[in-house]
């Protein structure tokens, strides 16, 4: 039996059972998994930060109804509207107010007479765009107000980018 002690230790010997176990095609691949791994969420630089697109200077100026009429929010167009002679920027709400939006019909157009009425229908709009602006004429004490109300709202969340003058007032100062 010593014959056979004598061989089992020689082999233990022989063999470093740690120095095998260790260096496992297994264990190579895991070590590698945890290096990238490392590598990608704690080590790598993060791309600087990104700083949101400065929104270009709108510049205050005088609209005529066929020169807003291309602010309907087609083509990649700002949504404006007009409140009793202003011009809102409203593109901020383009999901009401441009191409397929509730409103859609006012974008680019005077919305005075509409939002008084509670009306999107087209009867509501000006049909001559080079003929005198709407004086909102006929329109009741209620009515009114429900105007001033929308033009409140207006001012509050949009910015005013201009005014809307008729046909061939556009260089009169007032």
């Amino acid at each position: 039996m010593d014959y056979v002690q004598q061989r089992v230790a020689q082999a233990a010997s022989s063999t470093d059972p740690s120095s095998t176990a260790l260096f496992t095609p297994l264990n190579a691949l895991l070590l590698s998994v945890l290096l990238y791994t490392t590598y990608t969420f704690l080590l790598r630089p993060s791309p600087p930060p990104q700083l949101p697109k400065e929104q270009p200077a709108v510049v205050f100026r005088t609209f005529t109804p066929r020169t807003l009429l291309p602010y309907n929010g087609e083509n990649d167009m700002p949504v404006y509207l007009a409140v009793r002679g202003r011009v809102f920027d409203v593109t901020r709400g383009r999901n009401f107010y441009g191409p397929g939006g509730p409103y859609a019909n006012f974008a680019g157009r005077d919305a005075s007479r509409g939002l008084a009425c509670g009306s999107f229908d087209e009867e509501m709009l000006t049909k001559d765009l080079d003929g005198p602006l709407d004086k909102l004429e006929g329109l009741g004490g209620e009515e009114m107000e429900a105007l001033r109300g929308w033009e409140e709202r207006f001012e509050e969340k949009y910015l005013v980018v201009g005014k809307l003058v008729a046909v061939g007032e556009e260089g009169k100062e007032e």
